[in-house]
């Protein structure tokens, strides 16, 4: 196992090792030497097999008081391009986030129904009202780069937060706060991504930086919840379970080392959460996974970044398996 992904693509081009998932998509795309694929030496396949895709977002630390609003959030959501990113960044190999359960039957879709509204009924007037009238989509533009309409939509949303612009800056008009954060990285080649999206949160008067650090900073500041915005990937099973309070229960928010990074505290998502390590059958485990998928959607926790849509496999041409892919 290399935690080092450049280390372990060497490894592999080397015969070190027969297997490779590939979790990079300019890699995927450019990386491997077509000669040996074309003569059969090497296999590369990406396919999709039913599980919860890995999604990736941008998490906006709670515990900062200029992201309690949720039209903030929101607002710092439609700042980012996905689509030019996909295309000039990842050659189309992503597709949008829009569930924390992409590619599996535990994701959100449409509009609630059945025992999911039945859940959810329970807590209206407690969750953002767009859960029961509007199916979530995420933040989408022609991929010109031009994501000025977005843009407008955001500005009106800060206004309306109370935030507006002085000298050039974004300013909380009741304290005067100037509107700057620091996205905390571990890695340096997610710069390319956040590059682009803070000069556009630049547009809005918002001045975000950058700060790579070393592996053993990045994940003691994670631990203290001491950053305003990460990259996040929240992995999942489909299977739910107990780890969903770990991900957003409040109990786990003050806890040093949780990965409720947001800092959320909410008591419908944490009954939420309770009813579904509770269900006692799978058609009640994926109701209440699709309604704890819909409620954290909404209030706009994480700016939705990509979904892997696909498994990406490299391998040396000496196995077999089958036509079809089990679960």
């Amino acid at each position: 196992y290399f935690r080092d992904t450049e280390v372990a693509f060497e490894a592999f081009k080397a015969y070190q090792f027969d297997h490779l998932i590939e979790n990079t998509a300019l890699r995927w795309a450019t990386g491997y030497d077509e000669g040996l694929i074309e003569s059969g030496a090497m296999k590369k396949e990406s396919f999709e097999d039913g599980m919860p895709d890995n999604t990736q977002g941008f998490v906006m630390n709670l515990r900062r008081s200029k992201f309690t609003d949720r039209r903030v959030r929101e607002a710092l959501g439609l700042a980012f391009d996905f689509d030019w990113s996909n295309k000039t960044l990842a050659y189309g190999q992503y597709a949008p986030m829009g569930s924390f359960f992409s590619g599996s039957e535990l994701a959100a879709t449409g509009l609630p129904q059945r025992l999911e509204l039945e859940i959810l009924e329970k807590y209206r007037g407690q969750v953002p009202d767009e859960v029961f009238n509007k199916p979530f989509s995420p933040t989408r533009t022609d991929g010109s780069g031009n994501n000025r309409a977005n843009l407008l939509k955001a500005r009106q949303m800060l206004t309306a937060a109370g935030w507006e612009i002085q000298g050039g800056m974004l300013t909380n008009s009741e304290t005067g706060e100037k509107f700057e954060f620091e996205f905390l990285l571990g890695q340096a080649g997610l710069e390319k991504w956040i590059t682009p999206y803070l000069r556009n949160l630049e547009r809005l008067g918002i001045k975000g930086s950058m700060r790579t650090v070393d592996s053993t900073q990045y994940v003691n500041r994670i631990n203290a919840f001491d950053f305003d915005m990460i990259v996040g990937v929240p992995g999942q099973s489909i299977s739910t379970g107990n780890e969903q309070r770990e991900f957003w229960g409040s109990e786990a928010a003050d806890r040093p080392g949780s990965r409720n990074w947001s800092g959320i505290k909410d008591a419908a998502i944490d009954a939420i959460v309770e009813g579904l390590i509770a269900s006692a059958t799978r058609e009640s485990l994926v109701a209440h996974t699709r309604a704890l998928d819909r409620v954290l959607l909404w209030n706009h926790y994480f700016v939705p970044e990509l979904s892997v849509p696909a498994t990406r496999h490299a391998y040396w041409n000496k196995f077999g398996r089958p036509k079809k892919i089990p679960l």
